[in-house]
């Protein structure tokens, strides 16, 4: 029996019998109620380890009734004292959170008086240590050090002073890696030159400096001259105050010798802090006496948020880098850097202060808040850097034209999400590594390990998502244009749908990717989502049930939508359509300009969109299948001569075929069919052409044309149709008056409208 049930049947009956000594003897239950000084002195009986149920029965047969009262008093008062954990974990976070921080902050106001007197004694008490003679030999023994480890830096940059300066770049160079490996290569010149100064500056402290002197130069040199140094040469990698044609992040030469400036002081006020408490302690002011590392800690946010205010369109300018084809999320993100940054500052000071109002002093040891600091400063030189390694590594434009270049625009910024996707998760693992975030440690800290483990569990699935659903969408989305483009489609061109129909269509993958691509982001949004909130602990089952519900509702209570999802399925399989086809369903015609899962949209040459259900759909006509054949017809007098005209087409067919214009689009070339037929009006002669789908009608203009100019230059004329009115009787027809003339007029009138009702297609749409 688990250990659990077994304590609650023996409380049960430790309960039972309870109620049957208080029943039987209402004294009893008097003394318990008041808690007599004979029930508090009764020993309580001690549980067996283990405790089974004859171990229990055991302790039943021989207690008394006092001890059964004395051992129940014993686990009330235990679990009223042992109130629940995690309230208390949360109340005592919501305290560090707010009063315990806030507290931190009142005390170091308070010792505010004691940090001039304070700081007075440690130089007092470190002056009379080493006396007047023993502060000039500090002094003369610093100057040796200095001056002889900038001999040696100066003799090394000597030997590497090709490095350390940028070479001419040309106007016109777009490559990063011109731009990179110059920078990289200063940078990490200048690095170098810092560790031989110390290296130097070191080995001269221990051959020619006492060696109770040494902790005081090995405190200072590191933190008051290295620090600060490193700091500004990694300003100069990403601004390059003298070379604008090098500089990463963008910013006007004045904003980058300022930005270089300040990353130099910034180091050296962190450096002063580093340097001061330990001193301090040394002689004789204990840490928190003073609160000195807070002051400096204050300071250097308070510097970091008044340089985000005194650059505030700076900051702004540095996000957006450079370019002008921003969305209106990243330019919205631009404006919004210069809050991110006073807010990060404000937030990584009071982060300070709630670790120590935890007294967790260990953990500032390595200085994590200046860290993230510095981190989150160069964010935007990191988001500038994704731009520009995604303009000169992501893969040239395939084909040309507005498809492709829409494609390329969209390829870029998959690209740029995608590298800001990578760098936002390398930079949230480099502040946890800052500041020593991991669920043990978190559980540690009273957070709760369990808790700790499925918060980062369920971050890192949905990252994981993300970028699978970004590379999905990014590979779809190529293919998709690659298709497009090589089929020369592009749904958004004004003579796709052929202007009177039968435009050219896309190829049969670029018509079922974008389902695919719709598909596919809506499986991998379901799923990443399903497996992040079942490692976060939440049960999943009820949502899977209830999805299998909602499946069954659709099948029993929409077969219709069922019908048509499975009839465009088919549809899709047999290559019935495709994307800019010209289609006839029924009577119903227009390109197909979209397609989903249950119906298309055909769009009429004429602008109305019609939208069918695949269930409903009978029969397609498809126009623009592999080719087209074109018939036109032209009518002469009679009395013209029909070989003449075969040898005009024949020219013009010809010439079109060695036109660099249309000779791709032919598939056989213009020529005539002879003659159709004899109407009333004339002779009626044919010609035809066989072109890809799309592109009949800009080779049918062209043909009307010439076919027009040939025969003016042949002499040759239309027939034209005339209406002649027979008036019986009338032979002087010579001397009409008006109203005569008029008569006629309207006879001829009605005819020629009898005419064209007649004639065939009449009054049809679209003719």
């Amino acid at each position: 029996m688990p250990k659990h049930i077994t304590y609650a049947v023996w409380r049960g009956l430790f309960a039972v019998l309870i109620a049957i000594s208080l029943l039987t003897n209402p004294l009893q239950a008097q003394s318990l109620v008041s808690t007599t000084s004979t029930d508090r002195e009764t020993a309580v009986p001690d549980l067996p380890d283990p405790l089974t149920e004859d171990t229990a029965n055991a302790l039943i047969s021989r207690l008394s009734d006092s001890e059964v009262r004395a051992l129940l008093l014993d686990q009330l008062n235990a679990q009223a004292t042992n109130p629940d954990d995690d309230t208390d974990e949360i109340e005592d976070f919501i305290y560090h959170l707010t009063s315990g921080a806030f507290a931190q902050i009142t005390i170091a106001l308070q010792r505010l008086p004691l940090l001039v007197t304070e700081q007075a004694r440690a130089f007092s008490t470190f002056g009379n240590f080493v006396g007047t003679n023993g502060l000039l030999a500090i002094a003369g023994y610093f100057l040796m050090v200095l001056l002889g480890a900038f001999a040696i830096e100066f003799a090394f940059r000597r030997l590497i002073r090709g490095w350390l300066v940028l070479p001419p770049r040309r106007a016109d160079s777009q490559s990063m890696r011109e731009a990179i490996v110059p920078l990289a290569k200063r940078l990490t010149s200048e690095i170098v030159s810092v560790a031989v100064f110390m290296f130097a500056a070191a080995q001269i402290t221990r051959l020619a400096v006492p060696a109770y002197y040494h902790p005081f130069f090995m405190l200072v040199g590191p933190w008051l001259i290295g620090l600060p140094r490193m700091s500004a040469a990694v300003a100069r990698f990403f601004m390059a105050p003298n070379a604008p044609d090098y500089r990463i992040v963008s910013a006007t030469d004045t904003t980058a010798r300022a930005m270089v400036f300040h990353m130099f002081w910034l180091g050296m006020v962190i450096g002063i802090g580093q340097v001061i408490v330990p001193f301090n302690v040394a002689n004789g002011v204990p840490v928190g006496e003073t609160r000195i590392g807070a002051w400096v800690n204050f300071a250097v946010h308070l510097y970091v948020a008044l340089l985000f205010w005194r650059y505030w369109s700076e900051s702004i300018d540095m996000m957006r880098g450079g370019y002008n084809d921003l969305s209106p999320a990243e330019d919205w993100i631009a404006r919004a850097y210069p809050y991110f940054g006073i807010g990060v500052a404000l937030a990584t000071w009071w982060i300070v202060n709630i670790v120590v109002s935890y007294e967790n002093f260990a953990l500032l040891e390595g200085i994590p808040q200046y860290k993230t600091l510095a981190l989150l400063t160069f964010a935007p030189a990191m988001d500038t850097a994704i731009r520009g390694l995604v303009r000169h590594l992501a893969p040239p434009m395939t084909g040309e034209g507005p498809v492709a270049e829409r494609a390329y625009v969209s390829t870029r910024r998959s690209y740029v999400r995608i590298g800001r996707v990578l760098v936002f998760g390398i930079v949230l693992m480099a502040v946890a590594s800052f500041w020593d975030m991991s669920p043990t440690t978190l559980a540690n800290a009273g957070v709760g390990e369990r808790f700790a483990a499925n918060l980062m569990e369920f971050l890192l699935i949905i990252a994981i998502g993300y970028l699978v659903y970004e590379v999905v969408s990014l590979i779809i989305n190529r293919k998709l244009a690659a298709e497009m483009t090589a089929s020369g489609y592009d749904p958004n061109a004004e003579e796709m749908g052929g202007g009177d129909g039968g435009g050219a269509g896309g190829s049969r993958l670029s018509t079922v990717l974008p389902l695919i691509l719709g598909v596919s982001q809506a499986a991998i949004i379901v799923l990443f989502l399903l497996l992040g909130l079942s490692n976060a602990g939440v049960d999943t089952t009820p949502l899977l049930a209830g999805a299998g519900i909602v499946g069954l509702a659709i099948g029993f209570g929409a077969q219709k939508l069922v019908t048509d999802v499975v009839s465009g399925i088919f549809f899709l399989i047999d290559d019935a359509f495709r994307t800019g086809e010209y289609v006839a369903v029924d009577s119903t015609m227009g390109t197909v300009e979209k397609i989903s899962i249950r119906s298309m949209q055909l769009r009429h040459h004429r602008g109305p969109v019609h939208t069918l259900p695949y269930g409903e759909i009978p029969k397609i006509t498809n126009y623009s299948r592999d080719w087209v054949i074109m018939k036109l017809r032209f009518t002469v007098p009679f009395g013209t001569d029909p070989n003449k005209v075969k040898k005009i087409f024949k020219t013009i067919g010809a010439e079109m075929m060695e036109d660099p214009l249309f000779q791709d689009d032919f598939l056989q070339p213009f020529k005539s069919q002879g003659v159709l037929e004899f109407d009333d009006v004339g002779i009626v002669m044919r010609g035809k052409f066989m072109a890809k789908p799309g592109t009949q009608f800009t080779i049918r203009k062209e043909l009307l044309t010439r076919v027009n100019k040939q025969f003016e230059e042949n002499g040759i004329d239309f027939a034209r149709r005339e209406v002649r009115v027979a008036i019986p009787g009338l032979d002087d027809h010579d001397k009409l008056d008006e109203a005569d003339k008029a008569a006629i007029a309207a006879a001829a009138t009605e005819a020629a409208q009898e005419m064209v009702e007649a004639a065939p297609g009449a009054g049809k749409p679209g003719d």
